[in-house]
This record gives C-alpha cells, structure tokens and sequence, in this order.
C-alpha cells in the first residue's frame, strides 16, 4: 500500500490481526470495537470501511506489547511500516491517553468512546445467564457499572468521558454500542437464546 488514503480489504486486516493475535478474547474485542466503529461512521456519515479497520486494528500488537511503553506505538510502527495512511495510526494513538495525542476528529472520539465500553457489555453478557447480547438491557450495564467489583480492569471513567467527547447521553451511547454489538452477536459467541430476557 501506498502511504495515502488507501486502505487494505478487510480479509488483509483480520490478517494482520491474526497473525499478532492469538488470544480469542482479544480477536473477539477487535471485532466488537469494529462493529461498534462501524455504526458510528453510519451515524456520522462516514466511511464504514475505514472506521471498521480502525476498531479493528487499535489492538492488534496488545497480545505481544501490552505495556504502556510499547502499545500503542509498536503497532503503529508496523502500520506505517505497511503503509497504512497518517490518520488511522494517529487515530490508534489517540485511543490511548498515555500517549498525548489528542482526540481532535469525530473518528478518534469514536474509538475512544467505544473501546473501553465494548469490553465493558462483553463483560456483561458474559455473566448472563443466556450469555446473549439479545436480551441485555441498559439497566443491566448501569447497574455493573456502579459495582466496583465488577470487571475491575475497565476503566468507568473513560466509559462516561467517551460519550462526553461525542456529544452524546451516557445511556444512549450504551444502547447505540449494545445494537451495534449485536449484529455480530453470532460471530462474537454472544448470540445466546435470540430475544432471551433474562436481565
């Protein structure tokens, strides 16, 4: 690829992503954040395919570099290495706020906004009963979010700061993520019972 706009297929991207990434959790998030992604390039007018890698990609070297010192930078490298344009390496920095690189376009508030959250409602379907994205509802992920002790490692305050750097309600910006997450719900092994309730 050629270092301007153009970007890979997305059969080329789940390649990369694969070939760095071993752990089904990890593969399962990058697409939950591609799917969420995705939905908000439809809701910005923006393009689907572009944002979709983003999500895709913005943890790809996590499995091998975890540390703050090396992720997000290392797979940038190898992005820039691979030709991938300015704009989605800096929009994969962004996502970190270790890094300094501020969120200045809707696609960098997005990713942000999503990334924290996809693993959050992950988390939560996970303990349902059905384990089903279905069936979840918004009173659910509220509920968790004020239990401390719940999936420790996600971060609340970055939940809650996302939607305020979109511009959008809290329990919106959940509901809009939990529609997005469920269209892949099959692919994300969180399809359970379809229409289950069990909340």
């Amino acid at each position: 690829m050629d270092n301007d706009s153009r970007l890979p297929t997305r059969d080329e991207a789940v390649a990369l992503l694969r070939e760095h990434t071993r752990k089904p959790g990890l593969i399962k998030h990058a697409l939950a954040v591609e799917a969420a992604m995705r939905a908000h390039a439809r809701r910005a007018g923006e393009d689907e395919h572009a944002w979709g890698l983003v999500g895709l990609l913005h943890d790809f070297d996590y499995e091998r570099w975890p540390d703050p010192e090396h992720h997000p930078t290392k797979g940038v490298e190898i992005l820039e290495g691979l030709g991938y344009p300015e704009w989605f390496r800096r929009a994969i920095l962004s996502h970190a706020d270790y890094t300094g690189v501020s969120r200045e376009t809707e696609l960098e508030r997005s990713l942000y906004a999503c990334d924290e959250l996809c693993g959050f409602i992950t988390a939560c379907v996970l303990v349902r009963p059905d384990k089903s994205l279905h069936g979840l509802k918004l009173k659910s992920v509220r509920k968790r979010m004020k239990d401390k002790a719940f999936a420790r490692a996600v971060d609340r305050a970055h939940i809650v700061a996302g939607a305020e750097q979109l511009g959008m309600e809290l329990d919106a910006h959940i509901e809009f993520v939990v529609d997005a997450l469920r269209g892949v719900a099959d692919e994300l092994e969180l399809g359970g019972r379809s229409g289950a309730d069990t909340s």
